[in-house]
């Protein structure tokens, strides 16, 4: 014990640092916590590829606890799912391409499209989707589960023709065939050509597969 008021060995301030978790701080647990591990998810899935994102990568890029990336997303699949949701914007994208009726259909959908490739911001976390779903059976399952469940069934739930999901699905193999050519291959005169020249052309077959009875 010391009685000269110097800091001594129970003294708060000469107390060894305890290991562990961080503290949970607004910076950590806060409302842009969820926010800023979905961009890290979106870049390590763009830099690394699928096999070798993991969520503690994720959890580090993100400034935060591995549990908080548990705690919002749950699996790596879960946050996989959400870095394409977060790219396609479907809940606010899909109900504007259908409030216009059948008429039009195909551009609204073409444009939507293209227009989600475009844009250098989603771009990239796409290029990483597409490259890891042809080489990883887990990453395909996400891929196509999202493209069912979140994007044709919305689709097709509005079409009154026959085989409307087999429809809404020729329309989107008819577009992530352009993706694939345009983006990840690189086909030329595919890759340089100008988007609104593909969305001219594109848009009649998507209305063909979308309405005609």
């Amino acid at each position: 014990m010391t009685t000269d008021g110097g800091s001594g060995p129970h003294d708060p301030a000469e107390r060894p640092k305890r290991r562990g978790r961080p503290a949970r701080t607004v910076e950590t647990t806060g409302p842009g916590a969820r926010e800023r591990i979905l961009e890290a998810a979106r870049t390590e899935f763009a830099e690394r590829g699928y096999d070798k994102t993991s969520i503690r990568g994720i959890a580090k890029k993100a400034g935060v606890d591995a549990a908080l990336v548990h705690h919002y997303f749950g699996t790596k699949d879960e946050v996989f799912a959400a870095a394409i949701e977060v790219s396609f914007e479907p809940a606010l994208v899909i109900p504007a391409i259908l409030s216009g009726g059948t008429n039009g259909l195909g551009e609204r959908l073409a444009r939507y499209f293209i227009g989600v490739w475009e844009n250098p911001a989603s771009r990239a976390p796409l290029l990483a989707i597409m490259r890891s779903a042809l080489t990883h059976e887990a990453a395909a399952k996400v891929l196509r589960g999202f493209v069912l469940r979140r994007l044709l069934e919305r689709i097709a739930e509005s079409l009154d023709v026959p085989d409307a999901t087999f429809r809404a699905e020729l329309a989107a193999s008819h577009m992530i065939g352009i993706a694939m050519l345009r983006y990840v291959i690189k086909a030329e005169p595919l890759a340089s050509v100008e988007p609104e020249k593909i969305v001219a052309m594109v848009a009649p077959t998507l209305q063909r597969y979308l309405t005609q009875a």
